[in-house]
């Protein structure tokens, strides 16, 4: 499947830590939070309302929620600072052991591990994309093909599987994602390959197509790497995410849901 984590992307360093996502949504939590406590503490001052420390904990996601729309944060940060608090103390409520909650966040550290820098969520993607990307690759010749964040490996594998003739590989900067795909090559004597690391050292003159599935913010940087290094008449391909100011050449919708692949011949 193309539970395709896309957390193996780079993007464009941030000019200062302030700009980093995750600081400004800790930024905006603990701006709630004092907004939320001067809030309680007036109204038992003026009307002898005592907030209830879960209203106060949902209070406080509306408010982060609304200062990280307000800053433009991608559309995930606003359900993380909504949320965040108040299942953090329904959580806490079930007395769960400490072994649960760490185990819960190895898991999690391992699955998106930097998506604070990279600003790439594991994405997941459908059937319908492999199958439209498999529509666009060259018929009766040989080609290099890279997705770059490759997640669990299915689009890979999937191509690898229908193109034995070519050479499928996927890159993935999270370790559990890379292992998982790369036993699940292994296991089904795939011939895809799986590499753990940064797409910003590969050198996409190496690759006549390149596939990402990344977000909003990487797109900027995937584009000025596309344009420095990939070979002319070679394809780079992008499910869901146009690249700001440009045209693309291929605009197809593999399904329903709304959302386009796009392709720019380079």
């Amino acid at each position: 499947m193309k539970k395709v984590g896309r957390s193996g992307a780079k993007s464009a360093p941030p000019r200062s830590v302030f700009q980093i996502p995750a600081v400004q949504a800790l930024l905006f939590q603990i701006s709630s939070f004092c907004i939320v406590l001067v809030l309680a503490y007036s109204l038992a001052a003026v009307l002898g309302w005592s907030m209830n420390v879960l209203v106060a904990a949902c209070l406080q996601g509306v408010v982060a929620a609304g200062l990280s729309w307000w800053r433009g944060l991608a559309p995930w940060w606003l359900f993380i600072q909504l949320l965040f608090l108040p299942v953090l103390l329904l959580t806490l409520s079930l007395q769960w052991s400490p072994f649960i909650f760490l185990a819960a966040f190895l898991v999690l550290l391992f699955l998106y591990w930097s998506t604070f820098r990279t600003q790439v969520p594991y994405y997941p993607s459908r059937l319908s994309t492999w199958q439209a990307v498999e529509g666009l690759l060259p018929v009766g010749q040989k080609i290099s093909f890279i997705d770059i964040g490759s997640g669990l490996g299915g689009l890979v594998m999937s191509l690898a599987r229908r193109r034995p003739e070519s050479r499928f590989i996927g890159i993935e900067i999270a370790p559990l994602p890379w292992l998982v795909s790369s036993l699940r090559a292994r296991l089904g004597a795939s011939g895809a390959r799986f590499e753990r690391g940064d797409y910003g050292r590969l050198n996409f003159a190496d690759y006549d197509i390149v596939f990402a599935y990344l977000s909003p913010a990487a797109m900027p940087a995937l584009w000025r790497k596309a344009k420095a290094e990939m070979r002319s008449g070679s394809l780079l391909l992008s499910y869901e995410f146009i690249i700001p100011g440009t045209t693309p050449d291929i605009v197809l919708s593999p399904d329903a849901s709304g959302a386009q692949l796009y392709g720019w011949r380079i």
